[in-house]
């Protein structure tokens, strides 16, 4: 029988800790013809078909207005071999700099949308905006992947993940349970 953990009083603002949804990604846009590039953590799927991807901006990030006003953006998965470049990304203004010619990052063009792929991630998944409904409240938009770029190999990527502070965790083991898996039942 496991056992349980002893709990303690924990600082609320740091539940992010426990709670980020997912491995960080780099979110590239264009606008004006300028193209930026951010690291983000905040994001959610929302819907499978169609594919729903919630996205938070801050709207202090150069990147905001870009994606705000471009109405779309691209949704780049790097892998662990792209920490440090993560973390640079994200302590620099593309209103300052080039991101993709300081971090050497090679565009690629999208076949959907105008925002370029980042061909050094495993994955990139060009997207359009569905719903700004809570834009303006909370800085949540909602993008409908339109077309999804992903390597085959490897089949799991090892993907970074924000813990806060600076501190990630790389994506462990993987635990299948296929053979439990019954899709016809969506509770």
């Amino acid at each position: 029988m496991p056992r349980h953990p002893r709990k303690r009083d924990f600082p609320v603002a740091q539940v992010r800790r426990y709670l980020e949804p997912g491995p960080i990604l780099l979110i590239s846009s264009r606008w004006r013809g300028q193209a930026n590039v951010m690291t983000l953590g905040w994001h959610t799927v929302l819907e499978f078909a169609p594919s729903l991807v919630g996205l938070m901006i801050s709207a202090g990030n150069h990147s905001f207005r870009m994606i705000r006003e471009s109405r779309e953006c691209v949704i780049n998965l790097p892998t662990t071999a792209l920490t440090d470049t993560v973390v640079r990304i994200g302590n620099t203004t593309g209103a300052e700099i080039d991101k993709f010619a300081t971090f050497g990052l090679t565009p690629e063009e999208a076949t959907e949308v105008s925002a370029p792929l980042i061909r050094e991630c495993h994955a990139s998944f060009e997207c359009r905006l569905h719903d700004a409904a809570l834009v303006n409240r909370y800085n949540f938009f909602i993008f409908q992947v339109v077309k999804a770029h992903v390597a085959p190999t490897p089949k799991r990527p090892e993907t970074l993940h924000y813990t806060g502070e600076g501190v990630f965790m790389v994506a462990g083991r993987t635990i299948s349970r296929r053979a439990m898996f019954r899709p016809e039942i969506l509770d």
